[in-house]
């Protein structure tokens, strides 16, 4: 059975992001899913300094042991001040220590989402960017604006934009089956 990889961009508790991340990647059939929490996987914040005096962490080596342990990647990120969270680029910056191809060529559904009407479209677009040369491939990719208006009782709740992520879904899907 394959396996696929939901994560969120942020360490907050109540991340609307990994929330969107989880339901996203259990709309793919046949799959076992497994959430990963920022949380789970905590990291001082990088330094070359820190970095020769103690090796990478642990924790980085987990997260990008278990990154190439799956067969794709549903990723959503939270903006924080028009680019990824605090957390997320630390995180990475970490793993990109331990090889530039972070994301190890997974395919990869590229999601974000807030609280207002844009949602978090300036990260998504940064990400769309810069992921690729660290090794993200990027089949598809969605943004939820207003993530409590649009996603109630667990599901996505405007039409169109339910219809529009089933469209991505689908695309990562065959892309994970390949």
């Amino acid at each position: 059975m394959k396996k696929i990889l939901a994560m969120g961009g942020s360490t907050n508790t109540q991340s609307i992001n990994r929330a969107l991340a989880t339901y996203a990647a259990h709309l793919v059939a046949d799959v076992e899913v497994v959430v990963a929490d920022l949380n789970d996987f905590a990291l001082p914040l990088y330094s070359p300094d820190l970095e020769k005096a103690s090796g990478v962490p642990v924790h980085a080596h987990e997260l990008f042991q278990l990154i190439g342990s799956v067969d794709g990647i549903v990723l959503s990120l939270a903006e924080y001040n028009g680019s990824y969270s605090g957390a997320f680029k630390n995180t990475f910056d970490w793993m990109s220590r331990i090889d530039k191809a972070v994301w190890q060529d997974k395919p990869m559904l590229l999601m974000s989402t807030s609280p207002g009407q844009g949602g978090a479209m300036h990260v998504l677009a940064q990400a769309k960017d810069a992921l690729p040369h660290y090794g993200a491939r990027i089949v598809a990719d969605f943004s939820l604006p207003s993530f409590q208006d649009n996603f109630t009782d667990g599901d996505i709740s405007n039409a169109d934009l339910k219809t529009a992520l089933q469209v991505q879904v689908a695309l990562f899907a065959t892309a994970v089956a390949a």
